[in-house]
């Protein structure tokens, strides 16, 4: 069997992903990352039938968010970290295993999988078989702020403490290890589409001016922050006006913006907060030297850094290329499952239990 194995394994390209709620990402070992690519499927509605002969899924499909006739629908199969649309998400799955795989159907690469720490057995189960029944030969589960923190260069297998905060799309991740493990982990459902969510809702407020998800995402880019900054910023956005119904464009500034996104900011920062008060004493001693990594593409948000480290008097740094580091940490994963494999849940371990 083991050289059945070795033999499948060298025509297979095994592949470590990041099935985000915004964005998917497939890391190959020894390559880096090939495929980064928004998690949005574009289908005939009522039928789950994906367009353009199944190939309109991630930047194809993301164009026509919001965009859609009655007959069409783009839909973000994943929520808050875990999969709402089970039949949508295998055939994207299957779309990009395709993609990066490009090789016989015969043979069937294995695949990691970074997930959020916080869902239930029902939710990973749903991960696996999505995984296998979109073409994996096997799959392994890992959890995000451990994928997080060796795609970071986080020293997890020493004894000593190291912390991430991974600002997802639809959830953050906060994390205490040591020696390959979760010491405390929080996992709250706020993070990057919580933060264009409250900025809908601010220009809806305060210039009854409504706009889709995808601006919101634009002005976050260009105008979000956290603390003040140097030069404030402003731009020019447009939208539906709500009490005539007409378009209608308007001025709006970084520190408007900044406003809107105190809330989802001020939950990071509480649930970093209560994730360090329920770190043993020798760890959290750690943490006054080590201090805290930011990853995930909240972590761009500007001048967050600043704030935490105001709020919580530790060291906080942005991981290098933060957007790319649970997908990288998947990647490590294949490269040494013998080291790893304590800290992955396999299909056939769900089966067993």
């Amino acid at each position: 069997m083991k050289a059945f194995e070795w033999v499948i394994g060298k025509f297979s390209i095994d592949m470590g992903i990041d099935l985000g709620t915004a964005n998917t990402l497939v890391c190959i070992p020894n390559e880096g990352i090939v495929l980064n690519e928004p998690s949005v499927v574009a289908v005939k509605k009522g039928t789950n039938e994906v367009l353009l002969n199944g190939n309109a899924v991630g930047l194809q499909a993301k164009d026509m968010l919001g965009k859609t006739p009655g007959s069409i629908q783009a839909i973000r199969p994943l929520k808050n970290g875990v999969i709402a649309d089970f039949e949508v998400t295998e055939k994207m799955l299957r779309y990009f295993i395709r993609k990066v795989h490009n090789r016989s159907v015969l043979v069937r690469p294995r695949i990691v999988i970074a997930i959020p720490s916080g869902i239930t057995a029902v939710e990973r189960r749903a991960v696996i078989n999505s995984a296998e029944r979109a073409g994996a030969r096997k799959v392994y589960l890992v959890s995000e702020p451990m994928a997080a923190g060796i795609g970071a260069g986080m020293p997890v297998a020493d004894p000593q403490a190291s912390m991430i905060v991974d600002i997802g799309g639809g959830t953050t991740e906060v994390a205490v290890m040591s020696l390959f493990g979760l010491v405390h982990c929080e996992s709250i459902r706020v993070a990057g589409d919580h933060l264009d969510e409250a900025i809908v809702n601010y220009m809806r407020r305060n210039y009854n001016l409504l706009i889709g998800d995808q601006t919101a995402e634009r002005i976050k880019m260009a105008l979000g922050s956290a603390s003040p900054l140097e030069k404030e910023l402003e731009m020019e956005v447009a939208g539906r006006d709500l009490m005539i119904g007409l378009p209608r464009r308007t001025l709006v500034t970084s520190v408007e913006i900044r406003e809107a996104l105190l809330e989802p900011v001020t939950s990071i920062i509480q649930t970093i907060r209560t994730t360090l008060e329920n770190t043993p004493p020798e760890l959290a001693s750690d943490l006054v030297n080590e201090g805290i990594t930011l990853c995930g593409g909240g972590a761009l948000l500007r001048g967050l850094d600043k704030i935490i480290e105001q709020e919580v008097q530790l060291p906080v740094r942005v991981a290098e290329d933060p957007l790319s580091c649970v997908a990288r940490g998947t990647g490590e994963f294949l490269n040494q499952l013998d080291l790893y494999s304590r800290v992955l849940e396999s299909g056939a371990d769900e089966q067993a239990a």
